[in-house]
């Protein structure tokens, strides 16, 4: 199989697609920008196999429904349309078709398939930071950002991989804020008590 490039978004220079082989995140060799891509288990020299899509169908042959010229190399488990292996997606052990797994997904059948997460490090980066506009409001938002970083800690981060640098910058900045009320209310107390 010919190898495939993609253009780099900013220079355009030709990456191969090797480098997404393992991780859908590279770095452009000619510029340095990081991209991401996220490639179709065909482009892979790693998963093409006895699927991989054959030469024109003959005449006693079953095609692929999505690539009438195809020969068909199995049949999708959920509808049993015939597919070629460019149209074969594999998900937990099952030969599916696009349109089976993008179905199974709606209807909520595939639990484990992710598609987005909540972002706790994110939401307790902006609860630290957006309540000092309005200094009050950090007397309860504080000790609520160090409960969701404490609480979220080990939660899965992002689907594509991120650092807990924001979860680290939230709980400064929340301790600074506890610290900084805690002064405020014993620095009251001692003038009161004069």
């Amino acid at each position: 199989m010919e190898a495939t490039t993609i253009p780099c978004l900013k220079c355009k220079a030709a990456l191969s697609v090797e480098l997404f082989a393992h991780s859908p995140a590279a770095v452009c060799g000619s510029c340095g920008t990081p991209i991401t891509a996220y490639l179709f288990p065909a482009f892979s020299h790693n998963t093409i196999s006895t699927l991989a899509p054959q030469d024109l169908l003959m005449d006693s042959e079953a095609s692929c429904f999505f690539h009438p010229q195809k020969k068909a190399a199995l049949a999708c488990e959920g509808c049993g349309r015939f597919l070629c292996g460019l149209c074969e997606m594999e998900w937990q052990g099952q030969h599916l078709c696009p349109q089976c797994l993008e179905t199974w997904k709606k209807k909520g059948k595939m639990k484990s398939l992710e598609n987005h997460r909540v972002l706790y490090d994110q939401i307790a980066l902006s609860l630290s930071i957006i309540p000092v506009l309005m200094w009050p409001f950090t007397f309860l938002t504080a000790p609520a950002v160090v409960y969701m970083v404490i609480r979220h800690w080990n939660a899965p981060l992002s689907i594509v991989s991120r650092s807990k640098f924001r979860f680290v910058v939230a709980l400064l900045l929340a301790l600074a804020q506890i610290v900084g009320w805690i002064w405020l209310i014993a620095t009251l107390a001692h003038r009161a008590s004069k």
